[in-house]
This record gives structure tokens, sequence and C-alpha cells, in this order.
């Protein structure tokens, strides 16, 4: 409680059934007057851009709308948006989706006040601008990249997920309204859902929690425990969703602040060279790196498997009582249909290069129990053989 800490997330946070309708007013206070809105086509067929931009043409604010951006954003993709931000003389960004969306959004931002290659800004910190004024609106509960000082764009050249942590790509404005989740399919509201828990169990165990991380990710962790398996199982259930909104918002809150640890870093490169889907990743990979964490940090172990509705009174240690939570996270991975790293198109051989990029990930350093490169190759290993 004696160290200073810098906190960070977004000026204004809007969340809950309906919020959406109230981004007008705000960026009208701000004093914006024209949009790029940052978005995919599957986003845009399903008319939530629509819904977005019919706001916009209600409180008189001119956009125009950028739809290019792939399931794992490549800087391609990045610099398109970024000559038809100038080219449409734009001076805010509005972000329409999952990370996908958002976080090619912060870059584009950053790119536009600070100048030349996205590649160069890889790394923690390395902006002096502050980006244009973003305001992110959420339709996964998952990545929680418009909470975020975090983004992850795909360099395609090298096959390699980069990943910045940069307090400059913070938006200004985040909207979280479930109302905009409920059509995201089933597979999807999995893979986002665990993408959410993953955040949240790596904030609450990695070497820079403390106390408000910790209490935020302990939330989260409820949150998601109690309302992923019903959100996947009807979409349509708003007290789901809401408690999906609510469970990602808040993991991304925490770890924002405090790291995330391996999970992430070995996540990320089975995005970048197999185009996985990152919650995918995340999910598959999260009860192993577990159990290999699990020795460093029994006891919130421990509380995790409370959070997520664990019964540990009648455990005879704190290791039992730990090894609950690994069981909780596999049953719930179970019940929403998470595949197995067999079932992908993950290549064994691949492994020297996967782990060797992973130990130069940014997150590598944040985990619990420091990790070296053998140990990335085992749980590599362990996962594919499951």
């Amino acid at each position: 409680m004696l160290s200073s800490r810098r906190i960070y997330w977004p000026s204004v946070n809007l969340i809950g059934p309906g919020c959406v309708k109230e981004i007008g007013s705000d960026i009208l206070q701000l004093g914006l007057s024209k949009a790029l809105v940052v978005s995919d086509k599957v986003i845009a067929d399903v008319g939530i851009v629509k819904i977005v931009t019919d706001i916009l043409e209600q409180n008189g604010i001119a956009f125009a709308v950028f739809t290019d951006v792939k399931a794992n954003p490549t800087t391609q993709n990045v610099n398109d948006g970024l000559v038809m931000f100038r080219e449409e003389q734009c001076d805010f960004i509005i972000s329409i989706g999952g990370g996908s969306p958002q976080d090619a959004a912060k870059a584009i931002g950053i790119l536009y006040t600070n100048g030349g290659d996205i590649v160069a800004y890889e790394g923690i910190g390395k902006s002096k601008n502050k980006s244009v004024p973003i305001v992110a609106i959420n339709t996964t509960a998952g990545t929680a990249s418009e909470v975020t000082i975090n983004y992850v764009i795909t360099d395609e050249y090298r096959k390699i997920k980069m990943v910045m942590v940069d307090p400059n790509s913070l938006a200004t404005i985040a909207v979280n309204d479930p109302e905009l989740m409920m059509t995201k399919p089933a597979s999807l509201t999995a893979a986002t859902g665990m993408d959410a828990l993953t955040h949240a169990i790596e904030a609450y165990v990695t070497k820079g929690s403390y106390e408000l991380s910790d209490a935020l990710a302990y939330k989260a962790i409820e949150f998601i425990a109690s309302s992923l398996e019903a959100a996947v199982l009807d979409g349509s259930n708003l007290k789901a969703r809401s408690g999906m909104a609510w469970g990602s918002y808040v993991a991304g809150l925490s770890f924002s602040n405090c790291g995330l640890g391996i999970v992430h870093s070995m996540a990320h490169q089975l995005g970048s060279e197999y185009d996985m889907p990152h919650g995918v990743a995340n999910a598959i990979l999260l009860p192993f790196v577990m159990e290999y964490n699990l020795e460093a940090c029994p006891v919130k172990f421990a509380q995790i498997a409370k959070a997520m509705g664990k019964n540990t009174d009648n455990a005879s240690s704190e290791y039992e009582a730990a090894l609950l939570a690994l069981e909780a996270v596999r049953e719930l991975s179970a019940k929403v249909g998470i595949p197995k790293l067999k079932e992908s198109s993950y290549d064994p051989r691949d492994i020297d290069k996967l782990a060797e990029q992973a130990m130069r990930d940014v997150c590598t350093g944040g985990n619990p129990r420091t990790a070296t490169l053998e140990d990335i190759k085992a749980i590599y290993t362990k996962a594919y053989q499951a």
C-alpha cells in the first residue's frame, strides 16, 4: 500500500443495455466533428455499424466508414485505415467490434499523431503523442481493448503478433452495451468469454498485481463464471450478456494496470502463425499454464476456485484447493465447447519458433513463475497431447 500507482482507464465509461445511444452528446461535448468509423465486414453485415452511424446522423456528426479490418488486424489494415482517416479529414475515431477493430483503431490513432511505421511501436510506451480521440464501442465480451492501454497488430511479413503497451493509445470513451452483443454466435461468445476469463485470471496472479487490480480481477472472475455458460446457451439472455459485459470490462481495467502472463505470450504466437482466433488460443492454453503456475501462487489459485463457485472448505490443503481452480476452468471450457489444440491447425514442428517468439513477447515478464524456453515448449507439448 506504500508504493505509488499510475492507473489508466478511459475518461468516460458507458456500460449497460442501451448505453450506446448516449455517445452523440458525449462526442458533441468534446467538440469533435468527423469520425472514421473502424470496424469489420461481419459487424457491418449484421447491422451494428448502421446502429452507430444512425446515432451519428441524428446528432449531426459526420463520418466515413472503414470496414476492412481482419480478424487478426495487420499492418496493411492499419496503413489503409490511416490513408482514409487523412483523405476524409477526420478528427477522431469510432471503433466498433471486438479486439480487432479496437486494436486497429488504436494503431491508426497512434500513427496519425506520431508518424512512422507501426512496427516501430512494438513494446512498451514507444509513442510520444496521445492518439486522436477514440470512441471505443465493444461488441464482444472478451478482449476489453476498449478500456486498456494495450493493442496487438500482426506483422504479416514476419508472421509475428506485435504487442504494444502504450497509455497514449487509451480510448477517450468506452462503450459496453450488451444489446449490441446479442447477435454473436455461440462459438464466438465462448471464445471471447474465455479470453475475458484468461485476462482476469492472469491479472490476478501476475507479478504486477496489487490491491486494486486484485479486487477487479476477482470480481471479473465471479461475473464470468456465473454468466458465460448461460450466454453461450442463449445469446438473447440479456442478463447473461450484461454479466459478461461487466466481466470483460472489469477484467480489462485490471490487466491494463498490472499486466498478464504466458497464456497470452503463447496464444499470440498461435494467432500470428495460424490465424487462430485469440480467444480460442487463450482458452486452449489457459488450464495448462495455470497448472504450470500453480506452485508459484497456490493461495491465489484457491481464491480463484472460490470465485468460480467451487467449495474449497473440505480441501485438505491450499494446494488441493488450488487444484479446484484448474478443474473449474476445464469444466467451463468443456461446457462452452472450446476445442483441443490437436484439433486446430497447430503444427508441433513449429514449436521452436513459437516458443522463442513467446519468450520475447512483452507479456512473458509478468508471469508469476519465471518461464524458460524449455518450459514454454513443454506447455505447448502438453496442451497438444491432451
